[in-house]
């Protein structure tokens, strides 16, 4: 591939997808170039997997085009799918053939030459961890190696395009580590698109994030980007000791002026974890250990933090600042 970074690859223009009266995506406009790596990012039902299927090539928008390196995929769906590659979220295997079977019928079909087969599919197979495993059933493969055919195959005829569907659900820490590893490998010279629900994979993997919610983009930068529109707050997280005192902390803190978003999380052991968000411009810590002290209860530790990507994503459904671009 000769693709320079500058190089549009995907271009969404005003995508809407109607089911009945359900709008699963409204009106969505985006680009995205090579050497980039961005991240679909929403909750379930957000619109992530529709625009994904919308991309594929599964389904066409109700309204909008999508242009797969200006070829419109609804006008040209063959030629544009040959820059394609899908990884859809669940993958549909053939459990009863063995993995290099399976990848040479998939080459095949993607119209990798017939004198080139072998060593085009050995090459995908070495990049995709599988080589040790070429002559086992898929039926008779781990989940994390289920998923390793799935790249591969989606990686078949050297596609410029690759969209990436939940790629690490299910999978265990060391596995979702290792296909991390190849998916940033790939956007080395590819547009990838990546739809995920995990947030710590957004900031380890991508470029850029798009926000989804509701069908709509919420918002669309990097990481850094998107922090500093939120650039007046900042998260305390308290612990206590005895969950007992979890009633009369939140009730004291719930009273203090510049306290926003008090939730409460999980309890541990017999640990409760509170957290807030705050105005960086004044440090409540000091306030809030001397109340705590004069009042019995059992703080082990405070903490200010900047916010997380979570945070980020949870503060703009907040504030319903739709479309914001960086």
């Amino acid at each position: 591939m000769n693709n320079s970074h500058s190089d549009v690859l995907i271009k969404f223009e005003k995508v809407s997808k109607k089911y009945g009266a359900f709008h699963a995506l409204r009106d969505v406009s985006f680009e995205v170039k090579a050497g980039e790596i961005v991240g679909f990012l929403g909750p379930n039902g957000a619109g992530k997997t529709t625009a994904m299927r919308i991309i594929s090539g599964f389904f066409p928008p109700t309204s909008g085009r999508v242009l797969i390196r200006g070829i419109d995929i609804a006008k040209h769906p063959h030629k544009a799918k040959r820059a394609l590659g899908y990884l859809p979220e669940t993958v549909s295997l053939y459990p009863d053939m063995k993995v290099i079977e399976y990848l040479r019928f998939v080459a095949k079909l993607k119209g990798v030459p017939g004198h080139e087969l072998t060593d085009h599919v050995r090459g995908k197979m070495s990049f995709c961890g599988l080589l040790g495993v070429g002559h086992r059933l898929i039926g008779r493969l781990s989940k994390g190696y289920r998923q390793r055919v799935g790249l591969a195959q989606a990686l078949m005829a050297d596609p410029s395009v690759l969209i990436l569907d939940e790629p690490t659900t299910g999978l265990d820490p060391t596995q979702i580590k290792e296909i991390r590893e190849l998916v940033h490998a790939l956007g080395q010279n590819r547009a990838v698109i990546l739809s995920t629900h995990i947030l710590p994979e957004v900031s380890t993997l991508c470029s850029r994030v798009m926000m989804i919610n509701q069908g709509q983009i919420l918002a669309s930068g990097t990481v850094k980007e998107l922090a500093s529109c939120l650039k007046d707050r900042e998260a305390i997280h308290l612990r206590l000791k005895d969950r007992r005192d979890q009633d009369h902390a939140l009730k004291l803190l719930g009273a203090m002026p510049g306290v926003e978003n008090l939730n409460c999380a999980e309890e541990v052991k017999g640990e409760t974890f509170i957290s807030f968000e705050t105005s960086p411009e004044e440090d409540l810590r000091p306030l809030i250990t001397k109340l705590f002290v004069e009042q019995g209860i059992s703080l082990v530790e405070i903490q200010r933090q900047q916010l997380s990507l979570e945070d980020i994503f949870l503060g703009l459904l907040k504030d319903g600042k739709l479309g914001r671009r960086f």
